[in-house]
């Protein structure tokens, strides 16, 4: 080695007070038509799920607010930390509606350091509408399937003439690869009723820590065995997942904790917390799932509670309006159970307004609680609706629980659009299967399918038992037999053509064309809407109560204008088992409230 070599690097320091020159373009050509460059971001379709800064390795990107909260998005934005990104693109296959992407700049000049870390999309850039760059390959995500591990259940045969349970179940397996899809966004947090902790337990479930994800389902629900089954489950409509995929099968894997628990276990985890007896009684009326839930929390806090039920067993529409092939009934007892064992007592076949009134539960407790459910149903007045052969859904499947023989004719119409209708439909059917050999029900709706109240699982799984659906058809009346044995009894049901219209407000308003098209019935079942039963409240205590369109009015919290009575359930809000245990839960907070004003306990 040469002293040239030697002292050649030190001649650098020539330089040393000399300005800087920064050449702003040193390369001077563009890069590749897919180089990983700086991040584009489209606001359209981003829902701040935060996949994105899960999956940074160098911590590079932070959410933050940018806009307003709404339903399926965040309202939060990634923001880019160019002192620690390295360009890796983890956070572009794995965004869940592809919309981070990174374009082909690669040159960007700033005397202020802080300027490189920025907001795309928020914060306009130069390379914001460039169409090269890095994106995912045909916009698929790439580190996280896209399809839902499939539930195993009956076929169409098997489940055709039978009552019994039609799902199975996940296997510990199957759960695991539909846990593993989840990114733990919490975007369904936020649009679950009682917020269930969703993506905790689903990673109990991907942990296989059962006991843990059993806690966190009793934290918010416990009717978690009965929403394992049939809650609506509308946390999955904004799923992150949902966008170029399938939405996890939230329900599914609440229902796979449960199942992995046993019984027996299930009661030494959830306890009864510790704490003083409080002296104060609440009396609930219905033991439904708003009502339950409200004792549940009560008795939880100390207090004595009583529910009243005026049907032989506590469940209200989950065992008297569910069929068991939906929701068997052994798993709603265990639910009942758990809460039993915090104190709760249940005193069924128990009818206030004729067992005992209003004013003795005003006088014997120091809050009363009613959540009656929605056991009546509403009726379309048409011409014959009242002949032999005409019934109500509610009626019938009471009934059908109850054990009752009910009529099974050939042909049977049900008019109706939801849940309901959906239900009796395929029990009848599933009769009509065992004793004919062939269903021969038909649901007649005033709207198309695609406007349908009902589940989509509910309809498709109708259509796959053979139950007729015809739509837009608009019941004018139920005309009966004019002789012979079945003379006055219902034949058929006579409709209009209906006319799809909205009026000025959005609302469906059709017309109708008059072509009497009758559709033939051995029976016609009303399904068209329930009500609740509020005569147990008398005379005096309906006219202090504040209505609305025949619904009984609360504050947030369930309280009435009476200080000592609260609603809430299907009577309130509509039949929804998962929001009627919201209800039960703000209402045990209220009542707790006020019950410390008065000296009891916060």
């Amino acid at each position: 080695m040469s002293l040239r070599d030697v002292f050649s690097p030190y001649t650098a320091w020539k330089h040393v007070f000399e300005p800087p020159v920064t050449i702003k373009d040193p390369i001077g050509r563009e890069a590749s038509d897919i180089y990983r460059g700086f991040h584009q971001n489209d606001q359209d379709t981003c829902i701040g799920c935060g996949s994105c800064e899960v999956i940074c390795q160098n911590a590079a990107i932070d959410m933050v607010p940018v806009t307003d909260p709404k339903k399926g998005d965040s309202g939060l934005r990634p923001v880019i930390d160019y002192g620690r990104c390295c360009w890796c693109a983890l956070c572009v296959d794995v965004c869940m509606t592809g919309s981070l992407t990174m374009s082909n700049e690669y040159t960007w000049v700033e005397s202020d350091a802080d300027a490189f870390r920025f907001i795309p999309g928020i914060d306009a850039k130069s390379w914001d509408d460039k169409e090269k760059g890095y994106k995912r390959e045909n916009n698929e995500r790439r580190l996280a399937a896209t399809e839902r591990v499939d539930m195993r259940m009956m076929s169409v045969e098997e489940r055709g003439d039978n009552f019994e349970e039609m799902v199975f179940g996940y296997s510990r397996e199957e759960a695991v690869l539909e846990a593993d899809r989840c990114v733990e966004c919490g975007l369904c947090v936020s649009t679950c009723p009682v917020h269930m902790s969703i993506p905790d337990y689903i990673a109990a479930v991907r942990e296989g820590d059962y006991d843990q994800g059993l806690q966190l389902l009793y934290e918010t629900n416990p009717f978690s065995e009965v929403c394992g089954r049939v809650c609506t489950h509308k946390c999955e409509d904004i799923c992150a997942a949902a966008h170029g995929g399938d939405a996890i099968a939230i329900r599914w894997l609440k229902r796979h904790i449960i199942d992995e628990v046993p019984m027996e276990r299930r009661l030494e985890l959830i306890k009864k917390p510790d704490l003083p007896v409080t002296g104060k009684s609440i009396a609930v009326i219905g033991a439904g799932p708003g009502g339950l839930t409200a004792a549940y929390d009560l008795a939880r806090s100390g207090h004595k509670v009583v529910v009243f039920e005026a049907l032989d067993a506590p469940g209200g529409m989950m065992r008297y309006g569910i069929p068991e092939y939906r929701l068997p009934y052994d798993a709603l007892d265990r639910d009942i159970s758990v809460i039993q064992q915090m104190g709760v007592e249940i005193r069924t076949n128990t009818r206030i307004g004729t067992d005992i009134s209003m004013d003795d539960l005003h006088s014997q407790h120091d809050a009363v609680v009613m959540s009656v459910g929605l056991h009546i149903s509403r009726s379309t007045r048409i011409p014959g609706c009242e002949a032999p052969g005409a019934e109500n859904a509610i009626e019938l499947l009471r009934r059908f629980t109850n054990g009752e023989d009910i009529p099974v004719p050939e042909k049977v119409v049900v008019i109706g659009a939801g849940n309901v209708a959906m239900d009796i439909a395929r029990t009848m059917g599933r009769l009509q299967k065992k004793k004919y050999g062939k269903v021969g029900t038909t649901i007649c709706a005033r709207k198309d399918i695609s406007m349908f109240r009902a589940d989509k699982e509910e309809i498709e799984e109708s259509l796959e038992e053979g139950i007729e659906i015809i739509e837009l058809r608009a019941p004018q009346e139920m005309m009966l037999h004019e002789e012979g044995d079945k003379k006055g009894c219902v034949s058929c049901l006579r409709t209009w053509k209906v006319v799809p219209g909205w009026d000025e407000k959005g609302r469906f308003a059709p017309g109708y064309e008059q072509d009497d098209v009758k559709i033939p019935a051995d029976m016609i079942v009303e399904a068209t809407g329930q009500q609740a039963d509020v005569s147990l409240l008398g005379e005096t205590l309906t006219e202090a109560l504040e209505w609305n369109r025949g619904y009984l009015q609360t504050d947030s919290m369930g309280r009435t204008a009476l200080p000592w009575l609260w609603a809430g359930g299907d009577a309130i809000k509509g039949p929804d088992v998962v929001n009627a245990v919201a209800d039960g839960h703000r209402i045990a907070q209220s009542i707790n409230h006020y019950l410390g004003e008065k000296g009891g306990t916060q």
